[in-house]
């Protein structure tokens, strides 16, 4: 009875940890924000106007009060304003901006007791975006190649446990972990391999943020490639969910500001350094076919997909969705910056400081974009709240490597299947799989 128990308990958790990146659940009361541009875009100067819609079973529910706030993602709203809906539908004349960026309607509704939110961001000539630190650091190369080799110092002391219960017909499922970074520090995951004979392309999955545990993506390495899902917190990714909620709690909480103030002590140098241990580890495997290695990953794993490529020429492509840690210091030149809004207003007091701003510059995903040299896919929509379109154009905008842009404009930081099919199917044509 304790195992069913704890069955139930972790498939909870895992459809919990995936809520982060699929639609909204849906609800009979839909609060609907249309820009006047079917793009969402606009030019500077431009003025929007967005149609706000509040529906109940797809018609317009009259009478309907609602709030709206206007102004540019992120910031403190420039327009508020409350009116009531007597047909359900109504226009609203929102601003423009001077400078590129992105401008956001939000409003709310109360129905029956219940209140209900909608939000639509339209992009002012988002292709003009610039870092708000347009110059990299001097040092930055020398930086990471000196952390590279610190890391090949390192012995790798793989160690690989068979799942069976996880393996498949045609695959094999292992829980793997290597050194890191330092002596004693490790990197676990997921590692799956096709059972059949032979050699194989491979793609490193990068996490997004949080600690959880991991299923590897066994369904990729069925169609002949070896995949490898890690975890970044030198933790075993098998263990029962209880004990990340603890960790994500207490001595993981906060690990995205942890060590700020010093470059070589700030905690993503070993989640950067463990992404590049995980490809020696993949291109240590016998099965491995010596020159097809891509990386992916969502949100974080946008943000370690993209630096994973500019720091490992192993890499040959990259797929990231709504790609954090971009354009970290936006929040100080008075615009959106990327998730984990190390520098906005509310943290100013705590993280604004000489030696953080710095410190900030060795991580932020707009000077590796500036260093990318192979393909990549990327997927994001101008509603995301988490990490902020803003702050992505900023990286996108600075690839010269071939790069393809699938926006969704209405989503968030979720996915509609569309986006990610469109990934899977790219992904899978660098594999050169079916």
């Amino acid at each position: 009875m304790e195992k069913i128990k704890s069955l139930v308990f972790v498939i909870l958790f895992f459809v919990c940890s995936l809520q982060a990146y699929t639609q909204p659940v849906e609800q009979n009361v839909k609060l609907i924000i249309a820009p006047d541009h079917a793009n969402w875009q606009y030019n500077i100067g431009e003025k929007v106007k967005f149609k706000v819609s509040v529906l109940q079973y797809g018609n317009p529910l009259k009478n309907v009060k609602v709030k709206y706030e206007l102004g540019p993602e992120r910031m403190a709203s420039e327009v508020s304003g409350a009116l009531e809906l007597e047909d359900g539908q109504h226009t609203i004349s929102g601003g423009t901006m001077t400078t590129p960026g992105f401008y956001r309607c939000t409003v709310s509704a109360e129905v029956n007791g219940k209140t209900y939110k909608g939000l639509a961001t339209v992009g002012f000539n988002p292709d003009k975006i610039k870092p708000a630190a347009e110059t990299i650091p001097s040092d930055f190369t020398q930086f990471w190649d000196e952390s590279k080799a610190e890391l090949a110092k390192i012995p790798m002391d793989s160690r690989m446990t068979l799942l069976p219960e996880r393996s498949t017909e045609k695959v094999n499922v292992y829980h793997v972990s290597f050194q890191n970074f330092r002596l004693g520090s490790r990197i676990y995951g997921i590692l799956c391999v096709p059972k059949k004979e032979g050699k194989y392309p491979a793609l490193l999955r990068v996490p997004g943020a949080g600690v959880r545990p991991y299923n590897g993506d066994v369904a990729t390495a069925e169609k002949g490639v070896i995949t490898l899902e890690i975890g970044i917190h030198g933790v075993p990714v098998t263990m029962d969910p209880n004990v990340y909620a603890n960790l994500a709690a207490g001595a993981l909480s906060g690990y995205q500001s942890s060590n700020l103030d010093d470059r070589d002590r700030y905690y993503y140098k070993r989640v950067y350094m463990g992404c590049i241990r995980a490809n020696d580890f993949l291109t240590s495997l016998a099965q491995y076919d010596g020159s097809t290695l891509g990386v992916t990953g969502g949100s974080q794993g946008g943000a370690l997909s993209i630096i994973t490529a500019a720091l490992d020429s192993r890499v040959k492509f990259l797929g990231a969705y709504y790609p954090a840690l971009s354009d970290l210091t936006g929040f100080m030149i008075g615009r959106a910056g990327g998730w984990p809004h190390l520098f906005n207003k509310g943290n100013a007091t705590q993280t604004s400081t000489a030696d953080k701003i710095k410190t900030s510059a060795y991580y932020d995903v707009v000077n590796f974009a500036k260093l990318l040299k192979v393909p990549g896919m990327y997927s994001w929509g101008f509603n995301d709240e988490t990490c902020p379109p803003t702050s992505m154009y900023a990286a996108y905008n600075v690839i010269s490597a071939p790069k393809t842009l699938f926006i969704a404009q209405e989503t968030g930081h979720w996915l509609y299947p569309e986006q990610r099919e469109n990934m899977e199917s790219w992904l899978h044509k660098q594999l050169k799989v079916n």
